[in-house]
């Protein structure tokens, strides 16, 4: 089983932005990961996460959904 983080919002650490979905760490907000505001909390998602989600995404679901 991949331990996954699903329900967290993201997180800016000294290093960067954190990814919601996989704890990637970016330095900074890059330009090419997507963003979502889910229950008035802001969520940042890798290039790798938000490609694989991308219909999800594009549908509005939450990212508990998917």
């Amino acid at each position: 089983m991949v331990d996954q983080k699903t329900q967290q919002q993201a997180e800016f650490t000294s290093d960067g932005t954190e990814c919601t979905r996989c704890g990637a760490v970016a330095e900074g907000t890059p330009p090419t990961w997507t963003c979502s505001v889910e229950n008035g909390e802001r969520r940042y998602f890798c290039d790798r996460c938000a490609r694989d989600h991308i219909r999800a995404i594009e549908g509005r679901l939450d990212s508990s959904w998917w």
